[in-house]
């Protein structure tokens, strides 16, 4: 066995070839395991020293909901279709090919180039750089990975990032921290860590690339230059082996739902998490906190406001001016259920603050170092780190004992007192003393190498302890941090932001980086978290960016101990009813693409281009995005203004939400944008959303469905959605509507498939302003009706 030199790279020879893969051996010792698993997914796995340096992947999932201890062994194939695929060598190259991907590998040093199908030809897809791609013993044993970059070239994703969505020319330090009060433009790193990349050429043309490494991760997109290796791009993990999967697009939305369906399905929460959420560290800390909570119901009341939950920030577990997880304060809560019913009997769940270290004074910390249920050193002695107001120990869930004590806890402390949901915080496993050790499920390895796996099994253990507790209803789990397969267990947001007009846009850009990343169920602290409090209107403005996205709570800790909420401001109080009776509205329709991320991987919140990916122009940074495919959501992130210029993308004609106006796609318009009317919004011509038009607010109406309705000027109409219950296992309906419109009338067929065992039978098919075609459904006009200024009519289904 010979050393590899950079002048005589290693030589590989194929080895051996079984269900859906090909394994080639080097002169060095070096193995190369290359991976077949589906015609538009390969992986080369890449071991330096010939044996698995990588701890079991807690990221591949493909179309589960969950994986089991200790994690996915690195060579399962389990979940794949493993396809047939042709297999080829000639002069020292290897040609793997499948109907949608083709690896070309040269062997002597592993040169690796990855083509596409586009259309009837191979186009290229990703190339290692010509010089030095891995480290084969000539650096400093780390997981290198360099790959060529070709001008033009955008990368998307990494999980949460700050700053523009195209993250070329940078570079990210992928490691979890707690950056309390970001800036969302440039700080750097944040919460969660996902090493996967939508790269697009210059054409438009996509691919995904997943390294899957739970070590620290440092990716280069442009910023570094070296004149001896060309252009490139470079991936390092401080830890473990290169595991790269690479997926074949061309079409971005394609890929972005592969890769959702790779690490994991989503979670389908209950359709409560979608209303209004209030929270603030304030209530809690409160010497008189069970008063400020109390008071916190009768101003929604005052006020009208809907709320479905609300996040029972730390303080609710204090002793002193310290938290101590899963300790009542009896002074500030007597009778934690009788304080939980309260909340239940107004309709609003509890979503209680949870965090994964114990202070060093926790009245439990020394049965808990006992029992070696602590993140320790080589001798079992608990490693200390820094942890909100004095040091403190994180537990190790890679210990099944520590995840068990953790489900008892959740179970004893919240779930017995009537709670039905936890909020996962603080869990970004910030251990920077190098002897920190995990127990890794039988297989100690240094705490470094594992952060992110941390908070997964976290989030993990407390919806277990959820499911285990009521096994009829759907759990609602928050979590802070994470990684790739989050998506599984739990909606996550943006973290303790910073109070500023720019953050509605770059967080906005990190719910885009989320969601192409497979998380896509996310949000952000409204008003801001941490800074000066909000001016009214720049709190109004941040209400309409909150009302259109899948989360929405309000939550605070300004500096001057000043508290967001819906009435901070009098003169603000009316348009903020409006906006929170509009989310009530759209409650149906945020659940239908709830449903629709959970049963068909589709994100979200999404990009213009994710759907309009020939458009050049709706590649450009913008402060659009669409809410599923057909909702243009413009944001106002600019003081004063009162318009917004919007251009939608080409490929599809628009109709103005609140005006009726028709625009073409490609054409810049300017849109109505006062401060105290509804956000600007356009809908894609031909589609329609399913909507509660009952009365909103604190007493809301008993639910009354819907259709939105968006009509083309001519053409085909064809729409479903799905409605259920809202929790458990119960059965679906999906709603149907199809039809067509031409210059004088409007036809459609209205139906609805299932049981119908939710809700009663009558629907309304409301229209734009403005419209004044003959609607009819089902070969009846139906009764006359409007609604919030929009015409319609309608039915009850025999």
């Amino acid at each position: 066995m010979r050393r590899a030199s950079l002048s005589n790279p290693p030589l590989f020879a194929v080895t051996d070839r079984q269900h859906g893969r090909v394994t080639l051996a080097a002169d060095t010792g070096a193995v190369a395991h290359l991976l077949v698993l589906e015609q538009d997914i390969v992986r080369l796995l890449l071991l330096a020293t010939g044996e698995v340096a990588s701890p079991p992947s807690w990221a591949i999932a493909p179309g589960a909901d969950d994986i089991t201890e200790p994690g996915r062994d690195r060579l399962d194939v389990a979940g794949f279709a493993c396809p047939d695929f042709a297999c080829a060598e000639a002069a020292g190259v290897l040609t793997i090919e499948t109907a949608r991907l083709r690896l070309t590998v040269r062997l002597h040093g592993l040169h690796c180039t990855w083509e596409q199908r586009a259309g009837d030809r191979w186009v290229a897809m990703a190339a290692n750089r010509p010089t030095q791609a891995y480290d084969f013993g000539w650096w400093d044993g780390r997981a290198h990975h360099y790959m060529a970059r070709r001008p033009g070239e955008r990368f998307y994703g990494l999980g949460d990032r700050a700053g523009d969505s195209d993250r070329a020319g940078r570079r990210f330090r992928l490691t979890n921290v707690d950056p309390m009060g970001y800036d969302a433009e440039h700080s750097d790193p944040l919460y969660k860590s996902i090493p996967y990349l939508l790269v697009a050429d210059e054409a438009g043309r996509c691919h995904g690339t997943f390294y899957d490494s739970v070590a620290d991760v440092t990716v280069d997109l442009g910023r570094e230059l070296d004149n001896y290796h060309g252009l490139y791009r470079h991936v390092v993990a401080d830890a473990g082996d290169l595991d790269l999967w690479m997926i074949a697009g061309p079409d971005p939305l394609a890929v972005t739902r592969r890769f959702t369906w790779l690490t994991g399905r989503p979670a389908l929460m209950p359709r409560w998490s979608l209303g209004y959420s209030g929270s603030t560290m304030s209530y809690t800390d409160a010497p008189d906190a069970a008063v400020q909570m109390a008071s916190f119901l009768d101003q929604c009341e005052r006020h009208d406001i809907g709320c479905t939950s609300f996040h029972l920030s730390s303080g609710y577990t204090s002793i002193g001016d310290k938290r101590y997880v899963f300790h009542w304060n009896r002074d500030k809560f007597p009778d934690p259920a009788g304080f939980v019913a309260t909340y239940a009997d107004a309709g609003v769940r509890l979503v209680p603050n949870i965090k994964p270290a114990l202070l060093r004074s926790h009245p439990r910390y020394d049965e808990v170092a006992a029992a070696g249920l602590f993140v320790a050193d080589a001798e079992g002695q608990p490693i200390e780190a820094q942890f909100w107001d004095e040091v403190g120990s994180y537990l190790d869930f890679t210990n099944p004992e520590a995840a068990r004590w953790w489900r008892e806890q959740v179970a004893a402390a919240l779930l017995d007192q009537g709670i039905e949901a936890t909020w996962n915080d603080n869990n970004e496993y910030e251990l920077w003393d190098a002897r920190a050790r995990v127990a890794g499920f039988g297989k100690g390895r240094p705490a470094a190498a594992l952060r992110p796996v941390q908070p997964l099994l976290m989030t993990r253990a407390s919806r277990q302890a959820q499911l285990a507790a009521r096994p009829d209803q759907r759990p609602y789990v928050v979590t802070r941090s994470g990684m790739a397969g989050l998506q599984r267990y739990a909606q996550t947001w943006g973290g303790d932001n910073r109070t500023d007009w720019k953050t509605i846009r770059y967080n906005a850009r990190q719910s885009i980086g989320l969601a192409l990343s497979g998380v896509s169920n996310s949000g952000h602290d409204i008003g801001g978290f941490s800074g000066p409090a909000p001016s009214p209107e720049l709190l109004v403005r941040w209400v309409q960016a909150g009302v259109l996205m899948p989360r929405f709570s309000i939550h605070s800790w300004n500096d001057d101990r000043t508290v967001n909420e819906p009435w901070m401001y009098p003169e603000a109080i009316p348009a903020i009813r409006r906006l929170m009776a509009l989310r009530q509205t759209l409650v149906p329709f945020l659940y239908d693409l709830l449903h629709r991320y959970h049963t068909e991987c589709e994100p979200m919140v999404r990009p213009t281009w994710l759907d309009f990916p020939d458009d050049t122009a709706a590649w450009a940074e913008s402060d659009d995005h669409l809410l599923g495919s057909d909702l243009l959501v413009a944001l106002v992130v600019e003081p004063g203004a009162m318009t917004r210029t919007v251009r939608p993308p080409v490929g599809a004609d628009w109709v103005d939400v609140w005006s009726g106006r028709r625009v073409t796609g490609g054409e810049s318009v300017v849109l109505d944008a006062p401060l105290d009317g509804p956000p600007p919004l356009l809908a894609r011509a031909g589609s329609a959303m399913l909507v509660d038009l009952a009365r909103g607010g604190w007493r809301p109406e008993p639910y009354r469905r819907g259709i939105w309705l968006f009509p083309p000027a001519t053409g085909d109409i064809a729409w479903s959605a799905v409605e259920d219950a809202g929790d458990g296992d119960g059965p679906i309906d999906r709603w149907h509507v199809s039809g067509r419109a031409d210059a004088e009338r409007i036809d459609l067929q209205v139906r609805r498939d299932g049981p119908g065992s939710w809700g009663d039978d009558s629907i309304a098919v409301l229209l734009p302003p403005g419209e004044t075609r003959r609607l009819t459904i089902n070969g009846g006009v139906g009764e006359a009706m409007t609604h919030a200024g929009r015409a319609g009519v309608s039915l009850t289904l025999d």
